[in-house]
């Protein structure tokens, strides 16, 4: 069986926000053979701040993929049947290390974490009108703690091993994927430095329409070039394993962010597309083509995917809100309101709407369109009536105004209306949240039945990588290799008047929540955001706000 199945598994490292993952695919129909799944410890130094051993993740893929690997000779295959390995992981993330020795200088601070206001505040007091989206011409991102140039920057203010290394030439910095591909082929013997543009384009260092690192940008954030990897296509062979394990010899082929990962999975290869990804956070990515749509209503302009070196970028619009899942957890954790997250579909069910109650959870601040790190959570409308119902479905219909937010975004940035939106993650098994999606956002929300098109699409990517040549991925074709791909469809049952008005109440809800966080150091608001509260009517709601800021976890 072995030498007729040779060469047709690829192999995908899915590298996340709270576990590793190794999954082992069979081709042609890319199906599922094997999966090895591992925990990641969430480092929380204190509130709003998270962090990982960078270390604890390596020997997590390696474990991951001995396991995964072991589950494959028990089906009777060997592990040089895999052809290629694809790198898909949770993007932002920033690890820096040693060269030399490859000893992580620090732990890696997460994509969400909040610790670099402070820094985001300086770099805007020396742009003209402190501008956050001064750069966004340049590559596609406003300032935001979110990005990891904000992360080095604190890295090299705060610890002095990195400043020490960065000054000694020693210091290598990159987001996970660049971390585990130095690391997996050969590390400090001649590993492979690189990233591909997906990951490169979420460092707020990448000229977005070359690119390549940016003068200007590495310049302003004070990162040496030399410090950064080679910038790559998504799609092509980047190295050998030489890792006395496994998987020692089998090439590297694919390097995809998670969301971008899942857009592939997801078929949406065509201008127009768009997919969004309900887990901690929710991701929503729209395919603009070759165009490189520069917002001016609150998104990021991001690479989608490169598939090979000499293939043009695809670019995407990106919204992302920072917490969708992680409200459920707070509800469950903090307030004790439900003792399971199974439980929310049934208890929010249990009441036909959310008795007026609007909750905004801007626990850490508010991400697309809004861009308010002074944002924080607040629940309005409360009445005597108001039951713990009410809040579940509150909290449910929140992560629908949000990807709503971002769909009202793109449809000003792009001038065309939505016709469809693709899910998945872990929320999306939630029927009654798809159908409030599609209900709150007016258009057919279409549910995959692909458990992780992150590393589906990373897997299709590894295979048709130049090299490789096991498969030809084309948007034309919506099935998977062959295999017709399926989705559950929820359509809206409101009216657009309806919608409307529950849309135009949470808006206002939003602007409740604007203006909480302030820096001492701050004026404690200006006179624009006084006279913005100022002009709202009173007694439209009867409101109870929660001055929070807890940790925030992801995907």
């Amino acid at each position: 069986m072995a030498s007729l199945e040779r060469s047709k598994l690829i192999g995908v490292i899915d590298a996340g926000t709270n576990s590793v993952r190794f999954v082992i695919f069979k081709l042609p129909e890319f199906e599922e053979i094997a999966v090895h799944q591992i925990r990641i410890t969430q480092i929380v130094p204190r509130d709003g701040w998270t962090e990982h051993n960078p270390v604890e993740v390596l020997e997590a893929v390696r474990l991951c993929a001995v396991e995964a690997c072991h589950q494959v000779e028990k089906l009777g295959y060997l592990v040089k049947d895999i052809a290629a390995i694809g790198i898909t992981n949770q993007r932002e993330t920033t690890v820096v290390w040693d060269k030399n020795t490859g000893e992580p200088l620090y732990n890696a601070i997460v994509w969400n974490d909040i610790r670099t206001d402070k820094t985001v505040d300086r770099v805007l007091a020396r742009l003209p009108e402190q501008n956050h989206n001064h750069f966004r011409a340049l590559s596609g991102l406003p300032i935001s703690p979110y990005f990891s140039a904000l992360k080095l920057n604190w890295l090299k203010d705060n610890v002095v091993a990195v400043r020490k290394a960065c000054r000694e030439k020693r210091c290598y910095a990159g987001t996970i994927d660049t971390w585990l591909v130095w690391n997996l082929t050969g590390g400090p013997q001649g590993g492979a430095f690189v990233t591909d543009v997906t990951n490169a384009s979420r460092t707020l260092l990448m000229n977005i329409e070359t690119l390549h690192w940016d003068p200007l940008l590495t310049k302003t954030f004070s990162v040496h070039p030399d410090m950064l990897p080679e910038i790559r296509s998504s799609s092509e062979i980047y190295g050998k394993v030489k890792d006395s394990s496994v998987l020692d010899g089998i090439p590297i082929s694919a390097i995809l962010g998670n969301q971008q990962a899942s857009l592939v999975g997801q078929r949406c290869l065509k201008e127009g597309q768009a997919k969004n990804t309900y887990r901690k956070g929710c991701f929503l990515l729209y395919n603009t083509g070759t165009r490189c749509v520069q917002s001016t209503h609150g998104l990021v302009t991001t690479v989608a995917y490169q598939m090979g070196r000499n293939a043009p970028p695809v670019y995407a619009l990106e919204g992302s809100v920072a917490v969708a899942g992680v409200a459920m957890n707070w509800l469950r954790d903090n307030l004790k309101i439900i003792k399971d997250i199974k439980d929310s579909e049934q208890i929010a069910g249990s009441v036909s709407s959310t008795g007026d109650v609007y909750f905004v959870p801007a626990f850490t601040g508010l991400y697309a369109p809004y861009w308010r790190k002074d944002a924080r959570g607040i629940f309005c409308g409360l009445t005597s009536f108001t039951t713990k119902h009410h809040f579940v479905r509150a909290a449910l219909e929140a992560v629908c105004f949000q990807t709503r937010d971002i769909i009202e975004a793109m449809k000003k940035d792009c001038g065309i209306n939505l016709n469809k939106l693709h899910t998945d993650g872990i929320m999306a098994s939630n029927s009654l949240l798809m159908q409030l999606q599609a209900d709150l956002s007016g258009i057919p929300v279409l549910k995959t039945e692909v458990h992780e098109p992150a590393a589906l699409g990373t897997a299709m990517a590894a295979a048709q990588a130049n090299g490789v040549d096991l498969y030809k991925l084309e948007a034309e074709i919506r099935g998977y290799a062959g295999v017709q791909s399926h989705h559950e469809t929820f359509l809206p049952t409101t009216t657009e008047e309806e919608r409307n008005a529950r849309y135009t109440k949470w808006k206002m809800a939003v602007q409740r929540s604007l203006g909480w966080a302030v820096s001492k150091k701050s004026e404690a608001m200006t006179d624009e955001r006084y006279s913005l509260l100022a002009s709202i009517p009173a007694g439209l709601f009867l409101a109870t706000s929660f001055l929070m800021l807890v940790h925030s976890q992801r995907r």
